[in-house]
Order: structure tokens, then C-alpha cells, then sequence
């Protein structure tokens, strides 16, 4: 496993930091493992981030106990699978399509195609309730930010910046590249249901075409 560094993050709070995006999920997968086998002591809650894995709540005096252990952990790398994926629609037609299509040196026509056909997985959540940080594409087909952010996004855009795809829950400002949307943005963020979030860490997720440029 790459190297783990564990730091104290308040009282009975600890902070793991990976190396990568890919060994924090993979921690944080193996977390949820060993808790829902009992193996952890009681923690109120484990919240993944890009390349850490916060772990609060930790029951009375077993925090230094517990940050031993996890640097000697044996992490198994992350598995594909696993419960059913959330299908989302989407109809590809953002104002950044041609522009992503250039990046990956295919005609726009494919970019839908390529997208769709790809398993994503919600690594952590952030920036705003509801966002979910999704990865799964290729390294190939990452795209940087947009030099000049957008002062308004509309709710429900598909967004791609660097190594995620994201879905924006609400308006907001925003610099990701927008290659879509989906028609049902309400979806995302329900502060009736429980969980609110329709993405959540460890979520597998796929995209439908529903229209537009595919």
C-alpha cells in the first residue's frame, strides 16, 4: 500500500493522508469494511476527501490506538462493483462540448458516446450539498478548468475538470468544463429524503443519454 500518514485532528479526530485520489478510496472502502465487520472502534463518522479520509467522533481513548493500526494496514485496491449503480439522464448539449471534444481529439458526436459508456464513482462530496466529486475517466481524456470561471452555472449542469465529472445540485459560480445536463436536477439534493444527497461517497454511477448532441 502507498504510504499512509496519520494525524491527530482535534479531540477524537483523526486525518489520514494517501499519496493519490485512487489509495484514499481505497482506504476509505477498506474503513467501511472493517467497520461493518466491528473491527474499528466506534466512530461517528468517516468522511473521505481528494486524497484524505477524516475519521471523527472516535470513541474515548482509542484514537492513538487506532492511528497505529491504520499505518500498518494492508489496503486491497479499490474493487469495480458492488451494489447497483445510480442511473442518471442526461442530455449532452453544454456550452463546452466542442470545446471538450477538441481536448480529446474526437468529433463532438462522440463525446456523449465516450462519457456514457463509462462506470463512475463518487470518491468524495464537497463544495456545495449534493456535489458529488465523480471519477472513472481514463487519465487521457482529462481536461483542465476553464481559465475564466462562470459566474453562474445553472442547477443540474455535467461537468468535467481534471480528473472528475461533477453535477451541479444548485446554481452557483463554477469553472468546470459544462458538456451537459441532466433534466431532473432536483434529484440530486432533497433535503425530504434520507440521505438528501442522491450522490454519496462510494455511490457507483452511471450517465443515459436522453437527448441533445447524442
Amino acid at each position: 500500500m502507498s504510504a499512509v500518514r496519520v494525524l491527530p485532528a482535534g479531540p477524537g479526530a483523526l486525518l489520514v493522508e494517501l499519496s493519490c485520489g485512487e489509495a484514499a478510496e481505497a482506504f476509505h472502502a477498506e474503513l467501511l469494511r472493517r467497520r461493518s465487520q466491528g473491527a474499528l472502534p466506534a466512530v461517528r463518522e468517516i468522511v473521505p476527501g481528494a486524497t484524505t479520509v477524516l475519521l471523527d467522533g472516535i470513541e474515548p481513548g482509542a484514537a492513538a490506538a487506532l492511528a497505529r493500526r491504520l499505518t500498518s494496514w494492508e489496503v486491497p485496491p479499490l474493487r469495480q462493483g458492488g451494489g447497483a449503480a445510480v442511473e442518471i439522464p442526461v442530455v449532452y448539449d453544454g456550452p463546452d462540448l466542442a470545446e471538450v471534444a477538441g481536448a480529446w481529439g474526437v468529433p463532438v458526436a462522440d463525446v456523449p458516446r465516450i462519457h456514457a459508456r463509462t462506470e463512475f464513482r463518487v470518491a468524495f462530496c464537497g463544495f456545495a450539498p449534493g456535489f458529488g466529486y465523480l471519477t472513472g475517466l481514463p487519465g487521457h481524456l482529462r481536461v483542465p478548468r476553464r481559465a475564466t470561471p462562470r459566474t453562474r452555472v445553472p442547477a443540474g449542469a455535467l461537468a468535467l475538470a481534471g480528473p472528475y465529472t461533477g453535477l451541479y445540485p444548485r446554481p452557483s459560480p463554477g469553472g468546470w468544463q459544462l458538456i451537459g445536463r441532466t433534466p431532473e436536477p432536483e434529484a440530486l439534493w432533497d433535503p425530504g429524503r434520507e440521505p438528501a444527497a442522491l450522490l454519496g461517497p462510494g455511490t457507483r454511477v452511471r450517465f443515459v443519454v436522453a437527448g441533445g448532441a447524442g
